[in-house]
């Protein structure tokens, strides 16, 4: 096989069939990670060092910094040395000759502690290392035990299990930082929810609740303080061996499967053998090996260690013992496991929108789902009523992935974070993007970040044959001509990457469209102060009543909520003033839209959770209009409530921390929303009726949101939008006629003598 570096041959590790269990017609594997050049943290070396240069938080030449007595300190000299930067690796007088001898041959620089700190070995080490931190500018550290790229590393694992097993019952692995066995166990779950995770953990270590004894022998397992990578509620059973039964095992492993590994492959060895005794016939088992023997020739496999530490005294039974939780244990035990009752999990929120509904799904999240709410915000005065959600407000620069990346990690275990989702449209991509890192449930960052991104969607569904306007992508004034002269007049110029109706414009000729594609490029941030793509849609125009579908992504495939009517203004802006909910079509024309909006989502790649697609229904059938991979603005979630009883933005939370949503409407009727809208541009002067429209029969709400004196002007975008009615009845006539009475008794008084703009 041949690679063009040594990074790149990372990985791809053989899977090996053990001799156990066959009498039983139980399949035992062994992913013999420690095939890998150095072993098994080579992985996480190169998936922490790149992800790090992608993001810029490590610099070309900068300095690498680590702590690690083992296998992630070779890993890390490896990639970090192979891409041309300094290394410096903290240990303690554990490490073995061998490894010793590598990294100095690397052209590491080793500092090697001299004594045990508060917290044992490990404390030491860290003590040291921020040493070297604060007397080496740009250092990197890549915090192996608390940086999510760690666990994320082994995606690549559980996908090569997939690819060479396609089932697996249970996966077994040692427990050190948390990341090989969480990382790939998570992974794996994404595929086979059912797969149990069995972690191998030693005597004297405090990762499961069990007394900290930091004078045990065992390395490459086991940790005096709990590593953030650590996602103890993916656990279902934990394994304890003490130094003699893990040295015992490394030596049968070698005898019996003729693989020489260390003390931490041993005992994932005598686990797997236990597995392989209880399993069920047919029941397919894999273990990750992985650690080489080499560096334990002085000590696993030295008779003279042995007798050194008196390690034949300690008990060795051929069976573990079954505890209850809180027993402490000095030889083989197991215990089935979950996660601690008083573990606090977090729904964490990148944004919101502004509108109401965004504090709503703060509130939802901590009553409803039980989760506490955190939002991650650049500007916490942005939002009114967050006060009263009792989220956690984190400050930070949410346009930054590393930024977004580094307060999660400092502020939370990875077992505390439930999920990350957002409520905002220009969000979406990066909370996908955390997602995906965390190894949390979402969509794929590329299928959302082209939904945001209109002129990519347009070439997805072009591919797929998804019927679409006709189209033409401009980035500079001198394309117009010829994309006007593709789509025909009248056509609609908008930005790419705006929502909102925000700067969309039906232009009659082709300098109209000139003038407004010129607009549209010297906006250069959008609302939020993020940069615009810069980039134009010129699109066909067509004419046809507007609708928009919500539909509902999950393991069952895509599920369609309901179908809502929209009505818009008239040209030459589309700023939607009213929507009804569920919207009165034949049942064959609402299946023709139904699967076109599908074929539309699976050519883009969306399959998780709400989506809400726009879509015109032309004489030719429906055409897609754009795809916003989250739920409904334009509170046509509330409308769903109201009309069904299923809520919307509730399920959409539950989905993006793993729990099964309920779509199943509760009670049949119709809901509808009017918008309050100013007929002049100006200063609005008075607000009057509103009293009187909510006691209109069937009116739900009348909310005003523009205050007098606040500047106006006619709607151009749905930020223009000062307010809404909503009425909800079993008749669909009736929901129609509460709105215009309602809004028949509201009047805006605006004082168009002044300026608004």
């Amino acid at each position: 096989m041949l690679f063009d570096t040594l990074t790149d041959a990372i990985g791809r590790t053989p899977l090996v069939r053990l001799r156990l269990g066959e009498e039983r017609g139980v399949e035992v594997y062994a992913k013999l990670e420690l095939q890998n050049l150095f072993a098994m943290k080579d992985r996480v070396a190169r998936n922490i060092v790149l992800e790090a240069r992608a993001l810029g938080t490590l610099r070309p030449g900068a300095p690498v910094v680590e702590s690690s007595s083992g296998t992630m300190a070779l890993g890390v000299a490896l990639v970090g040395r192979s891409l041309g930067h300094e290394v410096h690796i903290v240990t303690d007088p554990r490490i073995d000759p061998v490894t010793l001898a590598k990294l100095r041959a690397l052209g590491c620089r080793v500092h090697v502690v001299e004594a045990m700190t508060s917290h044992g070995w490990q404390s030491a080490r860290l003590e040291r290392l921020a040493e070297l931190m604060a007397d080496l500018p740009g250092a990197f550290w890549p915090q192996q035990y608390t940086n999510p790229d760690n666990p994320g590393a082994y995606r690549d694992l559980a996908r090569e299990l997939l690819d060479d097993l396609g089932h697996v019952d249970a996966l077994v692995g040692a427990v050190g930082s948390g990341g090989s066995l969480c990382g790939t166990g998570r992974a794996l779950r994404e595929a086979l929810p059912d797969v149990r995770i069995v972690g191998v953990d030693c005597v004297g270590s405090a990762l499961f609740g069990q007394p900290d004894v930091p004078q045990r022998l065992q390395s490459g397992l086991g940790n005096s303080l709990l590593p953030k990578n650590l996602d103890r509620s993916l656990v279902d059973e934990v394994h304890w061996l003490n130094d003699h039964e893990a040295f015992a095992a490394a030596r049968d492993l070698a005898r019996e499967q003729q693989i020489f590994g260390g003390n931490t492959s041993g005992s994932v060895y005598r686990v797997l053998g236990d597995l392989a005794r209880r399993a069920a016939p047919g029941s397919r088992v894999v273990g990750i090996l992985p650690d080489r023997g080499d560096r334990y020739a002085d000590t696993v496999y030295s008779d003279e260690h042995w007798d050194a530490h008196a390690l034949h005294t300690l008990p060795s039974p051929d069976r573990p013992a079954v505890v209850a939780a809180g027993t402490a244990v000095t030889s083989w035990s197991r215990q089935a496991h979950r996660a601690p009752d008083d573990l606090r999990r977090h729904l964490v929120f990148v944004e919101s929108n502004t509108t109401g509904t965004g504090m709503l799904a703060l509130d939802l999240a901590r009553d409803r789902l039980g989760t506490a709410p955190v939002l991650l915000t650049g500007d916490p005065d942005r939002y009114r009523g967050l006060d009263a959600t009792g989220a956690e407000v984190i400050r930070c620069d949410t346009h930054s992935d590393a930024a977004l990346r580094a307060v999660l990690q400092e502020r939370f275990r990875r077992e505390e974070i439930a999920g990350v989702t957002t409520t905002s449209d220009f969000y979406v991509p990066a909370a996908a993007r955390l997602a995906r890192w965390l190894g949390l449930p979402g969509n794929p960052p590329e299928a959302v970040t082209a939904c945001r991104d209109k002129s990519a969607l347009r070439a997805l569904l072009d591919r797929a044959g998804v019927r679409q306007p006709r189209y033409a992508v401009v980035r500079e004034p001198g394309e117009v001509a010829a994309a006007v002269a593709r789509t025909g007049l009248p056509c609609v110029v908008k930005p790419a990457d705006d929502s909102g109706s925000v700067n969309v414009l039906l232009c009659t000729d082709e300098a109209q469209a000139l003038a407004q594609t010129r607009h549209i490029l010297a906006v250069t941030t959008n609302a939020r102060g993020m940069p615009t793509a810069r980039t134009v849609l010129v699109e066909e125009y067509l004419d046809g009543p507007e609708y928009s579908v919500e539909m509902f992504g999950g393991d069952g495939g895509t599920e369609c909520v309901g179908i809502t009517a929209k009505s818009v203004t008239g040209s030459p802006h589309f700023v939607e003033h009213r929507h009804l909910f569920p919207a009165p079509l034949p049942a064959g024309t609402a299946q023709r839209i139904t699967e076109t909006v599908a074929a539309a989502l699976d050519a883009a790649g969306v399959r998780l959770g709400a989506t809400h697609t726009e879509v015109k229904l032309t004489g030719d059938g429906p055409a897609v209009i754009e795809i916003n991979p989250r739920p409904a603005g334009g509170m046509i979630p509330e409308l769903v409530r109201l009309a069904g009883g299923v809520d919307l933005l509730e399920q959409q939370l539950r989905a993006s921390i793993g729990l099964t949503p309920d779509l199943k409407p509760v009670h049949d009727a119709h809901a509808g929303i009017q918008f309050l809208l100013a007929d002049a541009d100006g200063v609005l002067d008075a607000v009057d009726g509103v009293a009187r429209a909510r006691a209109v029969d069937g009116v739900e709400a009348v909310t005003v949101t523009a205050a007098p004196g606040a500047g106006v002007r006619r709607a151009r975008s749905a930020g223009d939008r000062l307010g809404h009615v909503i009425a909800c009845s079993p008749d669909p006539e009736r929901v129609t006629a509460a709105l215009d009475e309602a809004r028949s008794l509201i009047r805006l008084t605006v004082d168009d003598r002044a300026d608004a703009s």
